[in-house]
């Protein structure tokens, strides 16, 4: 019989960490992929009888983190201890706290899950925050964009989206499974095009974090032709996107945790749905119980 630590609720053992392994990686091996995890290759195969009971016990802490972190980035593992108790019952050590946010890419106060990696070296300028007392005052005024995770069963998936901060109209979103800069080019793209289509300016200003994939000299580039003055957040400083977070908690909220997606392919149909109920449906106590859209299109009768 085994020593039964991964079913002690303050430790993660190897055979926790096994799961998240996947074995038809396109681009990494199963040793590759054991070692970054920190963990013994033959770790991957052993099944033992309460591999499913560790499993179930290292998904709830995980779900239940991940909840907590969208609503208080800032917290550390003290507080997040305090609130997993408060919130769900769930009574562990801060130890095992400090490595399921580890596993999951969470850093207090920084409010990126590790998908934005900062731009070093030719080809990625920094750009100065722009909008410090600045307020969006009407359509294309100010757009954000920011990437987050999603959870689904079988590994982790990227999304990206950019939303006018003055109607917080979603214009455009991608998921990849990857962190490879493609999809946030195309994001931008087809943002760039829908408000082409509708005959609309393009943004005085779009805001981003200071991650690699929004200081490549393409993304850059695809800005400085059409016009857009670039706006980057103050490093560590979550609140300069406010909106975009705000969107994140909703998106999450919403529709990530209560369907619990399968894949890839299940979130991108799932998300679509989410995305145009949220743009047409989903009515803002910020924006006087108006939809985005209303707001975004100028749409508003002065009754809802």
């Amino acid at each position: 019989m085994g020593s039964g630590c991964s079913l002690h609720p303050s430790v993660i053992c190897p055979r926790d960490l096994a799961p998240l392994i996947e074995p038809d990686h396109p681009f990494l091996t199963v040793a590759r992929q054991a070692e970054l995890l920190g963990l013994p290759r033959r770790s991957y195969y052993y099944d033992p009888a309460d591999s499913r009971a560790a499993e179930a016990l290292l998904k709830r802490d995980m779900d239940a983190i991940d909840a907590i972190y969208t609503d208080y980035p800032f917290y550390g593992s003290r507080r997040t201890q305090l609130e997993l108790v408060d919130r769900y019952g769930i009574d562990i050590g801060r130890e095992r706290i400090r490595r399921v946010m580890q596993l999951l890419g969470l850093e207090a106060i920084y409010p990126k899950p590790n998908t934005s990696k900062p731009g070093i070296g030719l080809g990625h300028m920094i750009y100065p925050y722009l909008l410090r007392g600045v307020k969006a005052s009407y359509p294309n005024h100010v757009w954000g964009t920011d990437i987050t995770y999603i959870r689904t069963a079988e590994g982790f998936v990227y999304l990206v989206a950019f939303i006018d901060w003055f109607s917080r109209y979603v214009l455009s979103w991608q998921l990849s499974d990857t962190l490879q800069h493609g999809f946030v080019l195309q994001a931008l793209r087809e943002a760039l095009c829908f408000v082409a289509d509708c005959g609309l300016p393009v943004p005085a200003i779009c805001n981003s974090d200071q991650g690699s994939h929004f200081t490549s000299e393409a993304y850059i580039g695809m800005l400085e032709k059409t016009g857009i003055r670039i706006s980057m957040d103050g490093h560590g400083r979550c609140l300069d996107n406010i909106f975009t977070e705000r969107l994140w908690r909703s998106v999450k909220y919403e529709n990530v945790f209560p369907n619990s997606y399968r894949n890839l392919e299940a979130a991108e149909a799932g998300l679509t749905e989410y995305f145009t109920f949220y743009n047409n449906k989903r009515r803002h106590q910020s924006l006087d119980r108006y939809t985005p859209a209303q707001v975004y299109f100028e749409l508003r009768t002065g009754q809802y």
